[in-house]
């Protein structure tokens, strides 16, 4: 009998072990949503409710109809994250601060982990902190991860992100079982990613390979975890020959453990899983325009197969009508206390095109014909509807977000406007980044644009599009040697030291922030003083930003978005149905830099 018990128990053992220890699971992934809650675009023809009646993609209910499926078909095996920058980007984000929407929101969808990007820390570490809080006060929200951010003992600036740190709200790991499985996720801020996010500060990213083989030891030796999954905002890109590369690439070859890496903050499109090391690496894009599937089959505590699906997340799927009418409700909001006021709303047409106009880093960003639209939007905006004038009108690629896509009937509305130009904030209620102007010398507008022509090798969305100039280069000289001539308004300026006027440069305040940054980013060889109109040095940046009404107290500040809007509402209606028509003039890219070496 005692031989009996003694079989049963052992058996019971290792049935036991191989049930923590084996098993298939389940990764929903997504990354970089940019609050789009909605599908686009154009937004106005978004169905989730019905299915193959338009092109739109994406949408929070159409994710969480896959979501639904996916845990209904398997009930114990689905574990669902998302690797940052889950917020900025849309209408939605704006109310987050003061009444927290979409953590909460996607606990409802079915989200377990959920890690942390750059452009939460868009507002600053505290107000981030108080979007959290706001959402836990809706009620759950998925667990939050960061593993290599150093808080300040010094200052009170990031006090309250401290906080959800210390009560575990936001942990530099989590584990999760599944399937019998025992789960460590962590989550990266990577350089790249970082070095966009200026208002993070005084937080403190740190080396991401260091922290990780430090996080994944203690998961491996301390925990005992089977799986180890992280969630990297770093992001993989594609080099001269097609081979993949980047930051994740490079986390997975000097960090043995991972499993698996959800990848985030380039918005590439994997549809192949990147194995490093016996690491995958996945990436959905971005937007919600694709969820990732991943599914493993883990023996022993180490991941045996695996299969890898990018499922789409458009028109075919019938949608969560339940998340749809929160949704809905939000859009109200929207209305009621933004696009009203200004005569706009969420729905109501405001131009059509005929063709797509897009801004994209899979393509060559110098051919764009977007960038060169909101380029002289910004021009157009500040000499109509201002008291000031610009020579020159600067947008750089980084900050043009999406594109116009026709659709089936081309209309554009306001909404699909600000998901283009929706970073930033200034003082204002409004969102955007104030519109604002300081003024350089015809040396170091040519010096400003030596460096133009260079910045885009050391990133694509360095990349500046401009209106109310031309220059003319030689790109056979050497470097900061490259530029001939400069034209404004059709006419030649003097570019020697000799031309003592000033000359007027007008962009958003975070690039012209950057322009008086030249100095340090050379190394000392390019020198621009920024100034303003009496030829004084800027002191404080504030000071820049144009008033778009001086006949009202303080400053009214103008918007990329909404000068983007302005300028539809410009052009000529050519089809007589009262909408404004997108002119051939953009159909094809505008050139404003001309290589006179090939000439």
């Amino acid at each position: 009998m005692r031989l009996v018990c003694l079989f049963i128990s052992l058996f019971l053992y290792v049935v036991a072990f191989s049930q923590t220890n084996s098993g298939k699971l389940i990764v929903l992934h997504s990354n970089d949503l940019h609050s789009n809650l909605t599908g686009f675009s154009p937004e106005s023809e978004y169905t989730p409710c019905s299915v193959d009646d338009d092109d739109t993609r994406g949408g929070f209910a159409r994710i969480a109809a896959l979501i639904d499926a996916e845990k209904k078909a398997n009930p114990d095996n689905v574990l669902v994250v998302d690797a940052g920058d889950f917020l900025m980007g849309t209408f939605f984000h704006i109310f987050e601060v003061n009444d927290g929407f979409q953590l909460h929101l996607m606990k409802k969808m079915g989200y377990d982990v959920v890690s942390i990007g750059n452009h939460e820390f868009d507002f600053g570490p505290n107000a981030f902190a108080q979007i959290v809080n706001k959402n836990l006060e809706k009620g759950e929200i998925p667990q939050l991860v960061l593993s290599n951010a150093e808080l300040s003992k010094k200052s009170d600036l990031d006090d309250n992100l401290e906080k959800l740190f210390e009560k575990g709200i936001i942990k530099p790991y989590t584990i999760v079982e599944k399937a019998g499985l025992k789960i460590g996720i962590f989550g990266l801020i990577g350089i790249d990613a970082n070095e966009s996010a200026p208002n993070a500060k005084p937080v403190i990213i740190q080396n991401r390979i260091k922290i990780s083989k430090q996080i994944v030891k203690t998961l491996r030796s301390q925990e005992k975890v089977d799986v180890v999954i992280c969630l990297s905002h770093c992001g993989v890109t594609k080099d001269k020959n097609g081979n993949w590369t980047g930051e994740d690439v490079e986390l997975a070859l000097k960090v043995k453990g991972i499993d698996l890496i959800v990848s985030g903050h380039t918005h590439t499109e994997i549809h192949e899983p990147i194995i490093v090391n016996n690491t995958y690496i996945v990436q959905t894009g971005a937007q919600g325009q694709n969820l990732g599937r991943f599914e493993m089959n883990v023996e022993s505590g180490k991941v045996k197969s695996a299969r890898f699906q990018l499922l789409a997340v458009d028109d075919k799927i019938y949608g969560d009508c339940k998340i749809h009418q929160i949704i809905s409700n939000r859009i109200k909001l929207i209305d009621d206390s933004i696009l009203r006021p200004l005569g706009l709303g969420y729905f109501r047409p405001l131009a059509e095109t005929d063709y797509q106009l897009g801004c994209d880093r899979e393509e060559e960003l110098s051919k764009s014909n977007l960038g060169p639209l909101v380029a002289d939007a910004i021009h157009y905006y500040i000499h109509n509807f201002s008291n000031q004038k610009a020579d020159i009108s600067l947008v750089a690629a980084g900050v043009i977000r999406d594109k116009f896509r026709v659709g089936k009937n081309g209309v554009q509305t306001a909404v699909d406007v600000f998901r283009i130009m929706s970073l930033g904030e200034g003082d204002d209620s409004m969102p955007g980044y104030p519109l604002a102007k300081v003024y350089l010398t015809a040396k170091e507008i040519k010096n400003l644009f030596e460096v133009l022509l260079l910045a885009p090798k050391m990133s694509p969305s360095y990349l500046c599009y401009f209106s109310g100039a031309k220059v003319y280069y030689n790109s056979e000289k050497g470097v900061l040697k490259k530029v001939v001539k400069i034209e404004l308004d059709g006419k030649e300026i003097d570019i020697s030291k000799k031309n003592k006027n000033l000359y007027s440069l007008a962009a958003n305040s975070y690039m012209l922030e950057f322009v008086g940054k030249v100095r340090g980013m050379t190394m000392g060889l390019v020198k621009i003083v920024p100034k303003n109109a009496q030829g004084e040095k800027i002191t404080n940046n504030k000071t820049t930003w144009i008033d778009f009404d001086e006949n009202k107290p303080g400053i009214q500040e103008g918007k990329e978005w909404i000068a983007l809007v302005k300028f539809l509402q410009s052009f000529p209606d050519t089809d007589n149905n009262k909408i404004p028509n997108f002119p051939e003039k953009y159909k094809t890219a505008i050139v404003n830099t001309i290589d006179v070496a090939t000439k």
